[in-house]
C-alpha cells in the first residue's frame, strides 16, 4: 500500500461511525413501541430487528416520537404484528431521507420514496430530507405571473398566481379529486407532484387511470399513502412529496403540488398526539396539530430560484366550511375555492361557488380588465342568487328592480360560462377573454 494511500485511509477513518447504537423494546401499547434506548433525537429513524422469520423482511422501521424518563417511544412505519418483547432496536441516527430526480417522473411512491409496484429505484437520483425549513421570508420572490390551470371559473374569475397556495373546500362527494385530476392535465407548470393522503386503496389506481391519464402521468409525480396505512406514513407522505416538490423548485422549475388532502394529515397528528399524551384541545384535535399545519404548508411557494403553486383539498366535516381544520387552513394559504354540494346536485361541473371562493392574489396579478369583469359577473351572480327563491315562486315582477332585471338576463350565460366538462382544456386567454366579452353584454 502507498503511503498516499494510507494517509486517504487514516483521514476517512475518523469520519466513520463505528459506534452503533441499540436499545430493545419492552413494551407495545396501542400505536406505540417503547423502547429502552437507544441513544437518540426526535424525527431519527430506527430499525427494529425481528425475532421471528414469518415477515418477508427481518426489519420494521420506526420513528422517534418521544420520550418518557429513559424510555424512547417509536411508531411504525408499517404494521406492528411481529414484533415483540426484547426486539433489538438500532437508531440511524437520522431522519428519514428518500431519493428524488428527474429519473422519478411518471412514478408512483410510498411515503417512503419506493415504487409501489416494487419496481426498482431508477438510478442517478439524489438523497433529500423529507422535513425541510420553509424558504427564508426575505428570499421569496413576489407573485407577480399568472399560472394557467385550464379551468374557466378559476383562471376567469379566481387566477391564481405562479407560487400561490390555494386551498379546495368540499364535503365528500363533490368533486374534489376529480378537480384535481383536471388541474394536473391542463396546468402550465413544468411538473406535478401529487399527494394522495388517506385514500381508499382502490381510489389510487382509479385517480391515476380515470382523473390523470396517461398524458398527465407523464409530467407527474405521484405519491400515496392509503387509509389503512399507519398514522405516521400518511403524514409522512405528505411531507415526502413537498420535499420532492422542493427539490425541483430548487432546480428552477415551476412546480404543481396537489394534496389530497390535508384534513387526513391532519388526522393522522391527532392519532399520534393522542397516542403520545397529548390533550384533546379544539373538537378532539391535539395542539400539535395546528403546529404541525404551517410548517408543512409554509414550505410551498417561491423561494429565489423557482415556484411550487400548491392546490390542498380540504375534507369539511358535514359541509361545516368553518371547521377547526378548513379555518386553520384557510388562514394560512393564499386562497380558497369552494365546492358546493348543492350546484353538484344540479349538475354544475365543477361545482365552484365562486361566491363564497377567493384569490387573495388577484388583483396582483390580473389586468384591470379582468379584474373589473370578474367583479361585474359576481355582483350579477350575487344578485341573482340573492332573489333565486322570489323569481322561482314568480313573486318578482320583471320591471321592479333594474339590477335584478339584469341579474335574470345574465345568469344563464354566467353558469354556462362556469360550466366545464371533465375533458375540456380552455386556455386561459380564451377564458378571460370569455368572461370579458360577457361582462361587456357580448352574447347575452
Amino acid at each position: 500500500m502507498t503511503l498516499k494511500k494510507a494517509n486517504e485511509l487514516l483521514n476517512v477513518i475518523p469520519k466513520l461511525n463505528s459506534h452503533r447504537k441499540f436499545g430493545r423494546v419492552v413494551q407495545v401499547i396501542g400505536l406505540m413501541i417503547e423502547s429502552q434506548g437507544p441513544e437518540s433525537s426526535i424525527g431519527d429513524v430506527c430499525r427494529i430487528h425481528l425475532k421471528n422469520g414469518r415477515k418477508e423482511s427481518s426489519v420494521v422501521f420506526a420513528e422517534v416520537v418521544g420520550f418518557r424518563e429513559e424510555i424512547v417511544i417509536l411508531m411504525p412505519y408499517t404494521n406492528i404484528m411481529d414484533i415483540s418483547s426484547g426486539c433489538l432496536v438500532e437508531s440511524t441516527g437520522k431522519p428519514l431521507e428518500v431519493k428524488v430526480g428527474m429519473n422519478l417522473i411518471g412514478k408512483v411512491l410510498d411515503a417512503m420514496g419506493n415504487p409501489i409496484d416494487n419496481s426498482a429505484l431508477p438510478k442517478g437520483l439524489s438523497t433529500i430530507r423529507t422535513e425541510q425549513e420553509p424558504p427564508n421570508v426575505m428570499t421569496r420572490k413576489p407573485i407577480s405571473e399568472k399560472l394557467a390551470v385550464g379551468v374557466k371559473a378559476i383562471d376567469g374569475m379566481l387566477a391564481v398566481g405562479n407560487g400561490q397556495r390555494v386551498g379546495i373546500f368540499a364535503g365528500s362527494g363533490v368533486g374534489k379529486s376529480t378537480l384535481l385530476g383536471m388541474i394536473a392535465r391542463n396546468t402550465t407548470a413544468d411538473l406535478n407532484v401529487i399527494a394522495l393522503i388517506g385514500e381508499r386503496g382502490r381510489e389510487v389506481l382509479e385517480f391515476i387511470e380515470r382523473d390523470l391519464g396517461p398524458e398527465g402521468l407523464s409530467r407527474t409525480i405521484v405519491v400515496a399513502a392509503t387509509s389503512d396505512q399507519p398514522a405516521l406514513m400518511r403524514i409522512k407522505g405528505a411531507f415526502t412529496a413537498t420535499a420532492i416538490a422542493e427539490y425541483f423548485r430548487n432546480k428552477g422549475m415551476n412546480v404543481m403540488l396537489m394534496m389530497d388532502s390535508v384534513t387526513r394529515v391532519a388526522m393522522a397528528q391527532r392519532e399520534i398526539g393522542l397516542a403520545v399524551g397529548e390533550p384533546p384541545a379544539t373538537r378532539g384535535y391535539t395542539p400539535s396539530v395546528f403546529s404541525i399545519l404551517p410548517k408543512l404548508l409554509e414550505r410551498t411557494g417561491t423561494n429565489e430560484v423557482g415556484a411550487i403553486t400548491a392546490f390542498y383539498t380540504v375534507l369539511v366535516d358535514g359541509d361545516d366550511m368553518n371547521e377547526p381544520i378548513a379555518d386553520a387552513v384557510r388562514g394560512i394559504l393564499d386562497g380558497h375555492i369552494v365546492l358546493d354540494r348543492t350546484l353538484a346536485n344540479k349538475g354544475q361541473y365543477p361545482a365552484i361557488n365562486v361566491l363564497k371562493s377567493v384569490s387573495r392574489l388577484m388583483n396582483h396579478i390580473a389586468s384591470q380588465e379582468h379584474i373589473k369583469a370578474a367583479e361585474k359577473l359576481r355582483e350579477l351572480y350575487y344578485t341573482y342568487n340573492k332573489s333565486e327563491d322570489l323569481i322561482n315562486i314568480g313573486a318578482y315582477k320583471r320591471g321592479t328592480s333594474k339590477e335584478i332585471d339584469e341579474a335574470i338576463e345574465f345568469e344563464p350565460h354566467i353558469t354556462k360560462f362556469l360550466k366545464q366538462s371533465y375533458n375540456d382544456n380552455v386556455r386561459m386567454e380564451d377564458s378571460i377573454e370569455e368572461l370579458i366579452s360577457l361582462a361587456s353584454g357580448g352574447g347575452v
